[in-house]
Formats: C-alpha cells, structure tokens, sequence
C-alpha cells in the first residue's frame, strides 16, 4: 500500500469516526462504554453533560470519579452484573444544579472478547424526569381525588350524627334549665361536639364541597392586615415581612377563607424556625403557561400569587408528596391534626386557584397560593363576616310565631336525625308530618294540602333526593316553600331549577333552623 492510500484511508477512518461522534451527540440519548477495569473510555456529549462535565474530561477517568459516590452507590451492584456478562436495565437518581431531583433510566450491555469474556459495557440511558414528574402528578391527583371523594362521604354520616348530638344536647339545657349538670356536663359536651361539627366543615374544605364566598379582594390590603395578626401570633425570634411587585393586585376569592389560609401556613412557618427566623410574604402577579399550568391543573393565564416563605428546616420529598394529605402531619402527637394544608389545599382549588410549594431541607420552604385574578372593571369590596352554621344556641320565643300552626313535612330517611328534627320543629310551634323518602313525601305534598312547608334531607335512597323532591314541589305545588338540608352543605349549580331553595347545612340549632325556615316563607 502505497503512503498516499495509507494517509487516504486513515482520513476516510477520521471522518466516519467524526461523523460516528456528530450523530451520538446528537441523538437525545446518554451513549458511553466503560472497561473492565471500571474506566470510562467514551461518553457522547449529553451523557458528559448529565454529570458536569465533557467528553474529553470523562475519558479515562474511573467511573466513580465521573459519577460520584450518590449516584455510584446506586449502581455499582448494577455494573458488576454487567460486567459478569448480564444485560442489566434500571433508573437511578440524582440531584439536579438547582436542587431538584432528576431521574435517569439505564441499561448496560456487555461487549464480549473475541474468546467469549466480557471487556467493557456500552451504556445507553434516557433521561426520564419529566415522565416521572407527570406519572407522580398524576398518582398525586388520583390519590387527592379519592382521598378528596372518601372525605365527603365521611362528613355526610358525621354531621348526621352530630346533628342528633347537638339537638339533644340543646334538648337538655332547655329541659334542666340551671341544673349544676348543665355546665359541668352537658356544656362541656356540646362544646366538643361543635368543635367536631368545625372539624368536619374543614374536611370539606379540603375535599371542595364546603361553600365558599368569593368577592373582589384587593390582596395587598388583606397581606397586610394578616401581618398584623400573624406578628402577634409568632414569637419575637420571627421577623415578619411583606412584599409586593405590583400595586393592584385583585383577586376574587373568599376573603375570610383566605386569611384562615394565609394564618395556618404562617404557624406552619412558626413550627419549622423553632430558633427563630424570618416569614415573608410576597404578592405577585404570575403568569402561568405549558407545563407549569397543566402541573397546577389550570388554564393557562395571569394569576394572583400569594408567597409565603420561611428560612426554616425545610421537608425532604416524601413528606413534599404527602403534605396536602388530610391528617398527615409531622408534628408530635397531639399537636397538630394535621387539617391544615388540606384546607390550604382544597379551598384554593375549590376557588379555582392552584398551589405550589417548594422546599430544601435546611434551607426553607415556600408555598405559593395562585387565585384567580379579578376582572379589570370589578371593584373591591370590603367582605362581612359570615357565621357558621353551628354558631348560636338560644332558644326563639317572640321570632318563632310567623311559624305558630303551620304544618312542616320533615322528610329524612335517618330516624334518629329525624326524631331530632322534629323536636325543633315543635318547639317552634309547628305541627310535624314525617317521610322516611323522597316518594313518599311526594305523594303526601299531592294529597295533603294543610302541608305550608317542606323540610327535606338531600342525600336519600330510592330515587328520589331532596333536590328532585324539591324540583316536584315547584311543579306540582309553586307556593309551597322547600328548605333542604345537608351534611354537605351542598349548594345547587347557577341556571338550575332548585338553584334559589334554601340548604341548611347539618349540623345546625334550633336558632339556626328557625333561620332558614323564616327566609323560604318570607
């Protein structure tokens, strides 16, 4: 062979080994080889890049060198195997420049001698973060909705059962007056059960069936009042401070809802700076599109974002996936119900706003509340205070005679709910028919025409609920007043036809029904 043909062959050698180079580097893959002797002889441009680092600045460098001993822990069992000549497939971890975790999945093929022994492995591995990240939003999601739907149908049997306690409760203040045992027992008693009662409105909060009140909030004034109160409800260790980027920053969102929100993540803050530290709270207007809209499961579009952060111990990512769940907590038992951030959670998405968080062991954590903005042309309106439904106790006298003699159809398929219902009712000076169903009441509403009001559960078997009840007395009897209740306090949707019937939420008091008994007649 001749110089000439020597040097042109060992061009045409050059180039294809480029050319080789050119199209690894590019596909979006992780490419490499490694020897026996656990060295790295090659690595194309992203799988160098995936560790820090070149080509050239990998080649010949020990795999741990190049890996380090995070990620060489998790795969040194792996390239043994390999390396015994088993094609071995697996994903590992690791931490991401700006903190984040990144996932990668591998497969290591052996390359055997020409005797049959094997003298290095090809490395080929697929970045796979993103899929990981959207298959974990997707179980989180799958995992609230159930939680979310399972919590619903627990707060329906519980506000049965605490309307029987509290009706009878108030049933025996009024029976033993000033008895010593009222307020040694019985106070006591109807205390606890009306802290359940809150107990299960924050529940439905979280699971999205607890009724909001949204208005035209300007979020600059409503931050800063809350600092006010949060500064006095934190130690003198914790600085509180606000912020914001833009001066008119309306939201239309339940502002007493909102400021319940924004105090459970300030005593989160608190409980995780317990040598003191600093809260801050920052307003925004953020605009969400592609990727970050769908995590957050909203349109995309400008939102108003509420910042809450602290410089405190911060969560690792199991407590990260699990923080929204109702009664997960990681304080000691008894100090925490672990309700707080589901109610954060399910009130912002019940407002139609989303919520972020992010969090650094040992550095902090920050959640970030997005509402829906309000329309340029709304104004701000100052929200009033609205009362729960267990809030009062007394009993009406003078008020209750608008309801002297009139006949109530009470239908509820629970008999001791009804037992307890009818009871109120009487006390106000109704006559009482009973209905086990939504049929049976429909037939009476037909046959009876004293009847001057209907009182009905929603939730009932057989058929007919209390919305279709009620949709049935509108048709058949259009002057005949209809007061639902729920242990949902389930509100009917805009444009139905039983859109405007009154729900009473359960569990209620006698002055609270009287209430609501008095706004259908009016």
């Amino acid at each position: 062979m001749s110089e000439d043909q020597a040097s042109s062959g060992q061009g045409a050698l050059t180039h294809s080994e480029l050319r080789l180079r050119q199209i690894t580097d590019t596909i979006p893959a992780h490419i490499g080889y490694f020897d026996h002797d656990w060295v790295f002889r090659y690595g194309n441009r992203r799988y160098a890049q995936w560790f820090g680092t070149t080509s050239e600045g990998m080649k010949d460098r020990p795999i741990l060198e190049v890996i380090g001993p995070h990620v060489f822990a998790q795969v040194e069992d792996k390239v043994r195997r390999a390396l015994a000549g088993e094609e071995v497939s697996y994903e590992y971890s690791m931490p991401g420049p700006g903190g984040e975790i990144l996932y990668t999945r591998s497969t290591l093929v052996p390359d055997f001698g020409p005797g049959g022994e094997v003298i290095g492995c090809y490395v080929h591995a697929v970045d796979v973060t993103e899929q990981r990240r959207t298959q974990g939003a997707l179980a989180q999601a799958q995992k609230m909705e159930a939680i979310g739907q399972l919590t619903g149908g627990l707060a329906h049997d519980f506000n049965n059962m605490l309307t029987v306690v509290i009706g009878n409760l108030h049933g025996l203040v009024e029976a033993l007056g000033d008895h010593p045992a009222v307020a040694e027992y019985v106070e006591p008693a109807l205390a606890a059960a009306e802290g359940g009662a809150g107990l299960i409105r924050r529940l439905l909060a979280f699971s999205r069936q607890q009724p909001i009140a949204p208005v035209v909030v300007e979020v600059n004034e409503l931050v800063l009042d809350m600092a006010r109160m949060i500064r006095r409800s934190l130690p003198s260790t914790i600085t509180v401070s606000t912020a914001s980027r833009d001066v008119d920053l309306r939201a239309l969102v339940d502002p007493n809802q909102l400021e319940s929100a924004l105090l459970n993540l300030a005593l989160n803050a608190r409980d995780a700076m317990p040598n003191g530290g600093e809260l801050r709270i920052a307003c925004s207007l953020e605009c969400i599109e592609g990727a970050a809209a769908a995590d957050l499961e909203l349109p995309p579009g400008c939102y108003v974002q509420i910042a809450v952060a602290d410089n405190g111990t911060g969560m690792d990512s199991a407590t990260l996936t699990r923080v929204f769940e109702p009664f997960f907590t990681t304080k000691k038992f008894g100090l925490g119900s672990g309700l707080g951030m589901a109610m954060v959670y399910g009130f912002i998405k019940q407002s139609g706003g989303g919520v972020r968080i992010r969090s650094r062991q040992a550095v902090g954590t920050t959640v970030s509340l997005l509402l829906p903005q309000a329309p340029r042309e709304a104004a701000a309106l100052p929200a009033a205070g609205t009362a729960e439904p267990g809030d009062g106790g007394g009993v009406p006298t003078v008020a209750a005679r608008p309801l002297e003699g009139r006949l109530v159809l009470l239908v509820e398929d629970d008999d001791k709910v009804r037992d307890v219902v009818r009871k109120q009712l009487s006390a106000l000076g109704c006559a009482v028919l009973e209905a086990e169903s939504g049929h049976e009441a429909a037939d009476m509403v037909e046959n009876i025409p004293a009847i001057a009001l209907v009182l009905s559960d929603i939730v009932m078997p057989g058929g007919m609920d209390g919305r279709a009840l009620a949709r049935f007395v509108r048709r058949f009897r259009p002057e005949l007043p209809v007061v639902l209740m729920s242990g949902y306090a389930d509100r009917a949707l805009p444009g139905r036809e039983d859109a405007d019937v009154e729900v009473l939420g359960k569990p209620f008091t006698q002055e609270r029904l009287l209430e609501a008994l008095r706004a259908a007649i009016a």
